[in-house]
């Protein structure tokens, strides 16, 4: 993938430091959005056997295997379940002794760095503060405010923004309509997440429900209501009922300059806080009144299962 138009600043500041011969030793990426490629770029021009003015040619032996994850002295640590084991890290620590395989240098990069044991983040420290000249860490963080201050401040760090405009334009070339397309790329985190969402046809359909529904509220409030038995219909599963959740703000803020949808999209949030917390419809109607009839409502049975109700309607209090 292009990462000049993945990032266009970070593609030309990076290309900046690899032309000066300026790479540091240890790196932050904060973000998802090509953090990734880009470590991975970064550790072809370690090994690249054509560099053009510090640049990888992401063609030669070297680029290719490190692409495909079979370099050697490129090694990829990712979580197990929701953590990385403190093991895992002081094993990587260990080769960090080592001569590399292919050359002098090696390259470490670490995803998901905010969950390494507090034990296994402190074994980093010596390597970030003690360096071997030949070798690298690239530390890839989806939340950096969860990374210890001793390590972001031992780092360089550099910050990976959503390009939104790139994945509205990645699902209008794949035939998806440009209010949706919008929709998708506030939800999608990389151009990888957005090709599994349009894929799915299940969202999809949701993405039409919810789009009919909006339109609909501010329009005719007794239609509406009648059109929730849609979205009912339409989320069975629960992954599906927080996706109807976190697709109902998106659609609303779309309509800001209606004069309810401020209200509408507070009523949402609170509808949503319920429904996580497990809170019968009825408890959520007596301290919100009927509030649900506007968005959705929900309860959550004996068995333990969560589903949407529909409440009577209260037509005049729209």
């Amino acid at each position: 993938m292009d990462l000049e138009c993945l990032q266009p600043q970070l593609f030309k500041d990076f290309n900046q430091i690899l032309k000066s011969d300026r790479m540091n030793h240890a790196y932050l990426f904060s973000g998802d959005f090509a953090s990734f490629d880009f470590a991975l770029y970064l550790a072809k021009s370690r090994f690249c056997e054509n560099l053009h003015d510090g640049r990888p040619c992401g063609k030669c032996r070297e680029c290719q295997l490190i692409d495909d994850n079979d370099f050697s002295d490129v090694k990829v640590v990712k979580p197990t379940g929701q953590i990385i084991k403190t093991e895992t890290i002081r094993e990587m620590m260990r080769d960090f002794s080592r001569s590399g395989f292919e050359g002098k240098s090696q390259v470490f990069i670490i995803q998901g760095c905010e969950k390494m044991h507090v034990n296994a983040a402190n074994s980093l420290l010596k390597f970030i503060e003690e360096p071997q000249s030949s070798s690298y860490m690239i530390l890839l963080t989806s939340d950096e405010s969860k990374m210890l201050p001793t390590i972001k401040s031992r780092t360089q760090v550099f910050r990976f923004p959503k390009n939104k405009k790139f994945l509205v334009e990645q699902a209008e070339k794949a035939g998806i309509l440009k209010t949706q397309a919008d929709i998708l790329a506030e939800l999608a985190k990389t151009p990888a997440h957005l090709d599994e969402l349009m894929a799915d046809k299940k969202i999809l359909d949701l993405l039409q429900t919810i789009e009919r529904f909006i339109s609909i509220l501010f329009k005719d409030k007794a239609i509406a209501y009648l059109e929730t038995g849609h979205l009912v219909q339409a989320t069975l599963e629960k992954s599906e009922q927080e996706l109807v959740f976190q697709l109902l703000p998106l659609f609303l803020a779309k309509q800001f300059n209606q004069k309810e949808s401020l209200t509408y999209l507070e009523k949402s949030y609170r509808a949503q806080q319920m429904w996580r917390s497990n809170v019968s419809f009825q408890k959520c109607a007596r301290i919100y009144g009927d509030f649900m009839t506007e968005v959705l409502s929900v309860k959550y049975e004996e068995t333990g299962k969560v589903v949407y109700v529909l409440p009577k309607p209260k037509l005049s209090s729209w």
